[in-house]
């Protein structure tokens, strides 16, 4: 593997930060120390929001947009060529699966090639207006943004706010998790090698808590894209609201699960563990809460609980290992403390829930049978490995116990009725729903959330929406 890349990228160069502070970060798999990175300080971040604001303005705002794109497809094949150098790092940063990490690594290169395609195809409109002359309509960029991503999927969630943000004709301050900074850093580097300008895509990495509130507060910052917590989202458009800073925020879930007895019902058993299990749960888009028509109940948790003994937990540079640890001890210990309770409780762990006798932060994944809606495993993003069954059997009660989470981000329903999936998919209160699928994420398509998991849309040509402002300009046939 090539070396780590351990400094902040600012202005097309590697920089430590001003004050020499670093981060210390652990390979999760193994436990033991992996690299020390920049902590930027608040006088970093105003260095790199400062210099993104010099470098949008002299040039890459105006850039034609077909020139964009040959930069944007130039970023994708050098994500490319450096694949197995990108999804090394991913796995040995988060402990993510090789395999797995291989193929987040692709998906962000289909990003950025989908938005280099996508630019110029970005139209404004004309529109009939009713005292004549000619209405047309522009799409601008913003500015500066602010692009703020997680620890659990680092580089495609990084690659989803970039790369649209950049085709639009923004500057980006791209700030990864402490947890997770590698892959970003070095899709900085990646991006000032294939021709983007000096200062157009800033990383900082560094302490949320040391320089998240002055990176959305800076006066700089025009548009705000985070991933994260829900507590965080909050602070987030508390911290923005004064300066009337646009925002997109994809937060937190606890997505349902729902199976009929009419469904190919076997196959949702074989597959539902995956659909929580992957990253070892840590996912928003989890389908934590398995609803289970009563009927086919006893028969279904047998073949998940057999689906479930099947995975391969195991070190993740192993291509065949399915779940790997999770990203820290304190993550390990939140969700050990989840089923602690639920048994004290009386719930049952029908398989898993302990740790394998080895090195790193590994669970066995868990089924939990016997919830009732009052629980907290039930209501709250438990973020690990730990999926919640219960039975239902009047289809409207259920969709209400449903609804009545305060999330709404993704799920899944399992039926072969075509009127009760449609009928279903409607009530749901979900910004993404799959039919006798978990797939949550697609490049082409809006992905985002309800209520509380979130405000806008990631992905898709709505994405680009997102990070430009609406011109309307009429004129006038005659003086």
């Amino acid at each position: 593997m090539k070396p780590i890349p351990t400094d902040l990228f600012i202005n097309g160069e590697w920089r430590p930060a001003a004050d020499g502070a670093k981060t210390p970060l652990v390979n999760p798999a193994t436990e033991e120390p992996l690299a020390e990175v920049a902590a930027a300080s608040v006088a970093d971040l105003g260095l790199a929001v400062e210099s993104a604001q010099q470098a949008f303005d002299g040039g890459w705002r105006d850039l034609a947009p077909g020139k964009r794109a040959e930069v944007l497809f130039g970023i994708a094949r050098l994500i490319r060529e450096n694949l197995k150098t990108l999804a090394a790092l991913e796995c040995a940063n988060i402990g993510k699966p090789i395999t797995d990490a291989r193929d987040e690594i692709a998906l962000g290169a289909r990003i950025f090639e989908y938005y280099a395609g996508g630019v110029s195809r970005f139209c404004g409109q004309t529109i009939p207006v009713a005292r004549g002359g000619f209405d047309y309509t522009l799409r601008t960029p913003m500015g500066v943004v602010a692009a703020i991503v997680p620890w659990n999927f680092p580089f495609p969630i990084a690659c989803w706010k970039v790369a649209p943000a950049l085709a639009a004709g923004n500057a980006v301050v791209l700030k990864p998790a402490s947890l997770s900074p590698l892959t970003a850093l070095m899709l900085g580097q990646l991006a000032h090698a294939a021709g983007l300008p000096s200062g157009v895509l800033q990383v900082v990495s560094g302490s949320g808590q040391a320089i998240g509130d002055a990176l959305v507060q800076h006066p700089l910052i025009r548009k705000i894209s985070f991933t994260g917590s829900t507590a965080v989202g909050a602070r987030i458009m508390a911290l923005a609201a004064p300066g009337i800073k646009r925002i997109s925020l994809e937060l937190g879930g606890k997505s349902p699960n729902i199976v009929f007895a009419d469904s190919d019902w076997r196959r949702a058993a074989e597959t539902s563990p995956m659909s929580v299990f992957a990253n070892t749960g840590q996912d928003c888009c989890a389908r934590s809460r398995l609803f289970v028509e009563r009927s086919i109940l006893e028969p279904f948790l047998e073949a998940l609980v057999a689906a479930t003994r099947k995975l391969v937990v195991d070190d993740p540079l192993r291509p065949e290992t399915q779940i790997g640890p999770l990203v820290s001890a304190g993550q390990r210990e939140s969700v050990e403390a989840y089923l602690a309770e639920a048994q004290a409780a009386g719930r049952t762990v029908a398989v898993g829930g302990v740790r394998p006798k080895r090195k790193g932060y590994f669970l066995e994944p868990a089924v939990l049978v016997g919830v009732e809606p009052g629980d907290r495993c039930w209501q709250e993003e438990i973020f690990g490995p730990v999926v919640c069954v219960r039975p239902f059997e009047d289809e409207a009660a259920m969709i209400g116990e449903v609804n009545a989470s305060p999330y709404g981000l993704s799920g899944s329903v399992w039926t072969d009725n075509l009127s009760r999936a449609l009928r279903v998919a409607r009530q749901i209160e979900s910004g993404v729903l799959s039919i006798n699928s978990h797939s949550s994420v697609h490049v082409e398509a809006p992905f985002g959330g309800f209520k509380q998991s979130g405000v806008g849309r990631d992905l898709g040509m709505q994405a680009l929406e997102g990070y430009t402002e609406l011109k309307n300009v009429y004129i006038a046939e005659s003086p």
